[in-house]
């Protein structure tokens, strides 16, 4: 219902705003009054194109008016909100050119810092954000824009200027909004710059101050690899160990493991790594942690058939869980390896069954290139479209996805569609060897794009 509210307020002021264009010079200032109202509400209900062509309509009409720095902010932000980033850019910029400078203070040169960082160009956006955070007197958005800084500096590696920044924000503002993931942050920033036990120190109050934060499990697994990386290997394997069998679903669960495992092995504790095994493979009731652990140190070890023991119990104990899944991937890309490509494209679909979008899509994507290998591009087409659309893959994989759906028309002759989808990862690959294979493919087929020649009529 509040949808529809909000959707029937923007029509509703969106007649407002027509009508008030025929009204007479002596309504001018009404209708000026009537384009901002309708500007702004419809950008606080969410509707911005409609914000957008409003507000643009009033600095058109009224560009002396006292107000047009604020609108000229606001469209900047409608246009932000719709990805017009060239567009919204340029509206910050003349935001600032008004006097006084509309907004709160440094909020114009604000959303042109994070402009300029959705656009990529980071270093322009790290030089925007420094703006706000030396300004004088300190502008409001100091915290955001500390905060925002330090991500720009991750994106130029500047790891210690990273941390410095998410420092500062977590000193001077401990109760702001984002002081939970700087925190985060600057753990990780200090791990990758050596400065391990300094992590440790971060990280070690974080579940006492926000024990119910999304960011907990993240806290935890960072925590651990802090404690590895500060030379405390078994407090730290244990608690990555912790971590896999709390937080089986999450996206750094397999990481947590594979980390643990290489961890014992390269210690050389395979002795203790055996009687792990056997002692979680005796577990009464079993659990679907315990067998996929099993499985993952039998792998370790070399132990291949004490891996699938593990992991068919798995499969058989605990079809519907996400670790199952999980296995039923390893194993696809591991028998694509053999290039045993049937039984790569059948545990590809019983992993593409995953509730989590990392594992379908990598699923799908082994069960695309297996009926390619099986000369099935039929069966291989709507297996890489579908990992191409899935959710969080990997950019690196969607294009891989992107390629085979290519290739998967060109084995069909089907030559325009191929070489829509060979542009697309020619152009935007990052994969550069991918990218410059999609090349040579659209030049392969662009014989079978040009238009048959017709005959010439007879006189």
């Amino acid at each position: 219902m509040a949808y529809h509210f909000r959707a029937y307020s923007g029509l509703l002021f969106a007649a407002l705003a027509v009508a008030a264009s025929f009204a007479g010079p002596a309504q001018a200032l009404d209708e000026a009054d009537r384009l901002l109202l309708v500007g702004e509400k419809a950008y606080e209900d969410g509707l911005y194109p409609l914000s957008r062509r409003v507000l643009e309509r009033f600095l058109e009409r009224f560009p002396g008016d006292r107000r047009a720095g604020d609108a000229m902010l606001l469209v900047g932000r409608a246009r932000l909100s719709q990805g017009s980033l060239d567009a919204a850019l340029d509206a910050f910029r003349k935001a600032e050119g008004f006097t006084p400078v509309p907004g709160k203070p440094e909020e114009a040169r604000f959303w042109e810092a994070e402009t300029l960082y959705r656009m990529k160009r980071f270093t322009d956006a790290r030089a925007a954000y420094a703006r706000v955070v030396s300004a004088e007197p300190a502008s409001p958005l100091l915290p955001d824009a500390l905060y925002s800084l330090g991500f720009a500096d991750l994106e130029l590696k500047r790891r210690d200027a990273a941390a410095a920044d998410f420092r500062r924000l977590i000193k001077e503002f401990p109760d702001h909004a984002t002081a939970p993931s700087a925190t985060i942050q600057l753990a990780r920033a200090l791990i990758e710059t050596k400065h391990a036990d300094e992590a440790v120190a971060v990280l070690e109050p974080f579940a006492k101050k926000y024990p119910e934060h999304k960011l907990l499990p993240e806290a935890r697994y960072y925590l651990a690899r802090a404690r590895l990386a500060d030379g405390d290997r078994a407090e730290g394997v244990a608690e990555l160990r912790t971590f896999g069998r709390t937080y089986p679903g999450h996206e750094l669960a397999a990481s947590a493991r594979r980390v643990a495992l290489e961890t014992q092995i390269k210690a050389g504790k395979k002795k203790e790594l055996a009687e792990e095994y056997t002692a979680l493979m005796a577990l009464k009731p079993q659990t679907p942690d315990s067998l996929y652990d099993a499985g993952a140190i039998a792998v370790g070890l070399d132990r291949a058939k004490d891996a699938e023991a593990a992991w068919a119990r798995l499969r058989k104990e605990f079809p519907d869980h996400p670790l199952t899944a999980r296995v039923s991937l390893n194993q696809a890309q591991a028998a694509f390896g053999r290039n045993n490509f049937k039984d790569a494209s059948a545990l590809g679909h019983a992993a593409a069954k995953s509730p989590e979008d990392t594992v379908r899509g990598e699923a799908l994507l082994v069960v695309g290139e297996s009926e390619m290998k099986l000369r099935r591009p039929a069966q291989a087409l709507p297996a890489f479209q579908a990992a191409a659309d899935t959710p969080g893959l990997e950019p690196a994989l969607r294009f891989r996805a992107l390629a085979g759906s290519g290739l998967a028309h060109e084995d069909q002759k089907q030559w325009t569609q191929a070489a829509k989808y060979y542009e697309e990862v020619a152009a935007g690959s990052p994969d550069k060897t991918l990218a410059n294979w999609a090349k040579t493919r659209r030049a392969a087929i662009a014989v079978n794009l040009k238009p048959k020649a017709t005959p010439e009529k007879k006189r």
